[in-house]
């Protein structure tokens, strides 16, 4: 059933979709992976990276909305089910029980970088099919990579 009819030729709105679809459970499992080391760090900077993991949680959580929303305004519902973004997600696990601060900082580095790759090539991916798609993937990848580069300061 399709409520919402997208103003996309098909082709497009497949790329789209695609796209849309990748970047909201990479953004879902960023928020849940995040606030995982969030709830689980320990060391002598607790309360810095603390912090500056909830305020990926809340990049995560917004863009994730922005995300789902586009994609139910070009006619495809959005799926951010838990078994849709473990089985979708390109972050992959992060570590259980208790994690030292240094290692909280090197975990989300690389889920940040993981996620900004995935998100430039969704970029590239809508160029044509779909620009205003595209400004919103650009404008996640923008913030996400002010995240990525301010864990990398941590442990340098």
């Amino acid at each position: 059933m399709y409520v919402v009819k997208s103003p996309l030729a098909d082709a497009d709105a497949k790329t789209v979709h695609e796209a849309l679809q990748g970047a909201l459970v990479d953004l879902l499992d960023l928020s849940l992976a995040a606030k995982q080391v969030h709830w689980n760090i320990v060391g002598p900077r607790f309360r810095s990276v603390h912090l500056q993991l909830d305020e990926v949680v809340d990049s995560a959580r917004t863009h994730s909305d922005t995300v789902a929303e586009r994609a139910s305004a070009l006619g495809v519902a959005p799926d951010g089910r838990a078994a849709t973004v473990a089985s979708g997600s390109g972050i992959g696990t992060m570590p259980a029980g208790w994690i030292k601060d240094t290692d909280a900082v090197g975990a989300m580095v690389h889920a940040l970088g993981a996620v900004i790759t995935r998100m430039r090539e969704r970029v590239n991916a809508t160029a044509e099919a779909d620009p205003v798609s595209q400004d919103i993937f650009i404008g996640i990848t923008a913030d996400l990579e002010k995240h990525h580069w301010m864990f990398q300061a941590e442990n340098a």
